[in-house]
């Protein structure tokens, strides 16, 4: 099910669909739309959408972004953002640069609000780029 995203491209969505009972580590780059049941791990560059009447249970989640409409419990850490839509229940603490959480949303855990950004900046280089810079800066002097 393609759909269009900001910048008028083809965005993939991969959908598990409602009959999907699926257990494991799950890894992936675009979006997917869990429909059904899934257990355990969820590590991911792309965004996540948790469907209606969708369940999972992680211990940890690690995406892009997040948009719940049904169940999740579990640790959630989300490079962007993470939207709780309204009569969804989320147990779990969540970490996230925004979040929004609408009216008749059901949230048991803690929030902690990060600022990319900055993160970015300071990891996402390797340490042998930095101590080249570091070693061209000294060398001037």
């Amino acid at each position: 099910m393609p759909k269009k995203d900001g910048k008028k491209r083809d965005k993939e969505i991969v959908i598990l669909g409602k009959t999907t009972n699926f257990t494991g580590v799950l890894k992936f780059n675009t979006t997917l739309c869990i429909q059904g049941v899934f257990r355990g791990t969820i590590e991911a560059n792309g965004d996540l959408i948790v469907d209606k009447d969708a369940v999972v249970n992680a211990d940890r989640i690690t995406v892009g972004s997040l948009t719940v409409h049904g169940n999740v419990q579990g640790a959630v850490n989300a490079m962007d953002k993470v939207d709780l839509m309204s009569g969804s229940k989320v147990q779990g603490d969540v970490r996230a640069a925004k979040l929004r959480i609408a009216d008749g949303v059901t949230f048991d855990g803690k929030c902690k609000m990060t600022n990319i950004e900055k993160d970015i900046e300071i990891f996402h280089r390797p340490i042998e780029e930095i101590k080249a810079e570091l070693q061209r800066s000294n060398a001037r002097m």
